[in-house]
């Protein structure tokens, strides 16, 4: 049997929750991979320090993600990870974790199927990154994230978040954001970004 989330049942069985303060982290880079992980409330930012120690945002973990899976085939955490609020932490043990795939029939193609939405996800992040003007980026972002209807993008935490995502500095972002809104282009409230029109490019 599976839940919501395309894990099977049993493992809910062997998973512990964790409790994280905002700022805690649940692991760091070069630690030892122990578990698979699930959000169950929060938010967690992988972080990745590079050579010259700067922090490079890789993803933003939201309520009902998993993360982590890749880390299942490797010895150690390739980034940290950190809340940006209080959180709660599901635990897979990764031993109990990869046991269960391999003997729940189909569950190898189910993760698999996984782990292949989430090379699209990073394909299309790689995509906005690569667009060189910000406001591009912004509205590029919106054309595949708002609803077909509403063009509404719904806010989960806030907007540093999404500038992250983009690879924009949050002022950087932030500019864009006003420049949009004193065209008409979109509108604001504290919970959603309304886009009101496609403006040519």
């Amino acid at each position: 049997m599976w839940n919501a989330n395309g894990l099977h049942a049993d493992l809910e069985r062997l998973a512990s929750v964790r409790q994280l303060a905002r700022d805690e982290y649940l692991f760091r880079q070069g630690e030892a991979v122990t578990a698979l992980f699930e959000v169950l409330e929060g938010r967690l930012r992988l972080v990745r320090r590079t050579i010259d120690d700067h922090l490079v945002v890789l993803h933003t973990a939201r309520t009902g993600d998993l993360f982590t899976e890749s880390s299942l085939f490797a010895e150690v955490y390739h980034c940290d990870a950190v809340t940006t609020v209080p959180s709660r932490v599901r635990v897979y043990p990764k031993d109990e974790f990869i046991a269960t795939l391999r003997r729940a029939p189909g569950a190898w193609e189910d993760f698999s199927a996984r782990l292949a939405h989430q090379l699209q996800a990073l394909r299309t992040r790689m995509e906005l990154r690569n667009i060189r003007s910000a406001r591009e980026r912004v509205l590029q972002y919106l054309r595949l994230h708002v609803g077909a209807r509403e063009r509404t993008l719904r806010i989960e935490g806030n907007l540093q978040d999404v500038a992250a995502d983009l690879g924009l500095t949050r002022e950087a972002f932030y500019r864009t954001l006003a420049k949009l809104e004193a065209e008409g282009v979109l509108s604001r409230t504290r919970e959603a970004i309304v886009l009101n029109r496609f403006p040519a490019t």
